[in-house]
């Protein structure tokens, strides 16, 4: 009796954190996104989605502008430019009849949120394969105190979102030794990226390694890196050269001697070269480890001991401590996710290791446990005050030398009175926009970044937007803490200049600091006259060094 009660008590604290997790991270998502915080990542899925659902897969103009042919050849963007040579993401056509269903940027805020909360169920329901309800019932809550669960649910629509549900899904199917679903959501997690195969690779090597499934695991791992090297290698570069001449080059141009490298080549230099290797993972020396503190945090540093949390774990943790750039050791971004799955599943094998040699006693003690929830709530402290993704602009500064802070009372207001601008825009015209408004116009085919503003259709001719819609305010606000918004200052208002100077576009609105063109339309008295009564604010600014 008392362990049917434990049981359903333990379910029931699952359930309620779930849902907390899932309300608290849907309200706070809805919120950044009709403010106009969700950026351009954001409409990149939902332009490729929205493009999927009218038969043109995976094809993406947002995505073309960050191609290869765009950034180092000086080609225009394409809107037939498919996306599968940048990233390799078929498991999304998963959730296309649920797009198809509710079109919109909207729909896939949901489908994030809701990822991620089952994939906290899932644990809890594979915890309960080795551990008792209520020591099962911490480490799900855990996980949806994580940071790294958290700050990459907190952003952007991402891929990655996919992989603890999958990879947790894949870890039950083994412990029930389903083996057909085991298959089955192997060939899911592969789908999700091309790299995604390096979270299966360490689920293959703990199956060898603690001898429970070696056949299979020897399986998995020549099923994971035949697949990421057969497809880095052959397949993405039938759609473009990026994976070669851009992503390699970019996270990994250290390990290469070229312009571009295969994966095979950068494997190649990682390997030849010990020295290097131990440098790269090595340094930065205080970033690394301030990383792996806030992946172990959640699960009170048992990740740090557990044996079968290095070997899942430690590939995707590689990857990352191998590549360069700031956002591969920042918690609170997708790539964080990768290795979520590896440490929670170790910390459930650990667990259940101290249970077989203390079958009596009660874990975790209750000192342990004190610490154990005191490290949870520090995770969820460590999390507000990072404000991941400005999901919590409305609370916390930006800035504090200099004082950058945008309230609700100010940020609505801004929006309300620029929203009218937006519904001047025709649904099919082509339109080039600010980052932080690319997501509400990114259900179409022809829509770029600024100052991006022509492109290749589908005729195959070069040609401007129709519209061009930009949010200065955003900018101005921001700009005399963060150097990005400055530069962008810089390099729009001459073009603006340029373009009001010439009449190839006319200002037919402007509102609190957002400003309308329309390709060879003619200025609107008014809205001319705001804009240059705006452009004087900004002088001190265009006239810096």
């Amino acid at each position: 009796m008392l362990a049917n009660w434990q049981k359903n008590s333990s379910l029931q604290l699952v359930v309620k954190v779930a849902i907390a997790f899932f309300v608290i991270c849907l309200v706070l998502l809805l919120h950044r996104y009709f403010s106009f915080y969700a950026s351009y990542d954001h409409g990149i899925f939902n332009q490729v989605f929205w493009n999927n659902a009218h038969g043109r897969f995976f094809q993406s103009s947002l995505s073309s502008a960050l191609s290869t042919n765009v950034v180092h050849q000086g080609q225009y963007p394409d809107v037939s430019y498919h996306r599968l040579g940048q990233h390799f993401t078929p498991a999304l056509l998963l959730w296309l009849p649920i797009y198809a269903l509710f079109p919109s940027p909207v729909t896939l805020i949901f489908l994030q949120v809701t990822f991620v909360t089952a994939a906290g169920l899932i644990l809890y329901i594979l915890a309960r394969e080795h551990l008792e309800p209520p020591l099962s019932a911490l480490i799900a809550a855990s996980f949806y105190a994580a940071n790294a669960v958290i700050g990459p649910t907190l952003a952007n629509f991402h891929d990655v979102s996919q992989i603890p549900l999958f990879v947790f899904s894949l870890l039950l199917a083994m412990e029930k030794r389903k083996w057909w679903l085991f298959w089955l959501l192997a060939v899911c997690i592969l789908g999700v990226r091309e790299d995604s195969g390096v979270a299966l690779f360490g689920v293959g090597v703990y199956m060898i390694l603690s001898r429970r499934y070696p056949k299979q695991g020897i399986g998995v791992c020549i099923l994971s890196f035949g697949y990421m090297i057969l497809l880095t290698n052959l397949i993405m570069p039938l759609f473009s050269e990026d994976i070669s001449q851009r992503f390699m080059m970019e996270r990994f141009g250290q390990y290469a001697e070229g312009e571009e490298a295969s994966t095979l080549e950068i494997i190649w230099g990682i390997v030849s070269n010990p020295w290097r290797l131990i440098v790269e993972l090595l340094t930065p020396f205080f970033g690394t480890i301030k990383y792996l503190l806030g992946q172990w945090l959640p699960l009170a540093f048992v990740p740090a001991v557990a044996p079968a949390s290095w070997m899942i774990a430690g590939f995707p943790l590689l990857k990352l401590f191998l590549a360069k750039g700031e956002s591969v050791l920042s918690i609170t971004i997708r790539y964080a996710m990768t290795v979520v799955p590896g440490l929670y599943y170790g910390s459930i094998i650990w667990w259940a290791n101290r249970q077989k040699q203390n079958p009596e006693q009660q874990l975790p003690s209750r000192k342990f446990k004190r610490f154990w929830l005191f490290c949870i709530g520090l995770s969820l402290f460590f999390t507000l005050t990072s404000n991941p993704n400005r999901t919590l602009y409305f609370l916390i500064p930006d800035s504090v030398q200099p004082w950058v802070y945008i309230p609700v009372t100010k940020q609505w207001p801004h929006v309300a009175q620029f929203r009218p601008l937006l519904a001047q825009i025709p649904r099919d015209a082509s339109v080039a926009t600010t980052n932080y408004i690319i997501p509400h116009l990114s259900s179409r085919r022809e829509v770029l970044r600024f100052p991006q503003f022509e492109l290749r259709n589908d005729a195959g001719e070069v040609v401007k937007m129709d519209y061009i819609l930009l949010d200065l305010w955003q900018m101005q606000q921001y700009q005399e803490a963060f150097k990005r918004e400055r530069g962008q200052l810089k390099e729009i208002v001459p073009i603006l200049d340029q373009f009001t100077a010439t009449n190839e576009y006319g200002v037919i609105g402007f509102e609190d600091g957002v400003i309308l063109l329309q390709k060879g339309a003619t200025s609107d008295p008014e809205a001319l006259e705001s804009w240059k009564q705006f452009r004087k604010e900004l002088e001190p600014i265009l006239a810096e060094n």
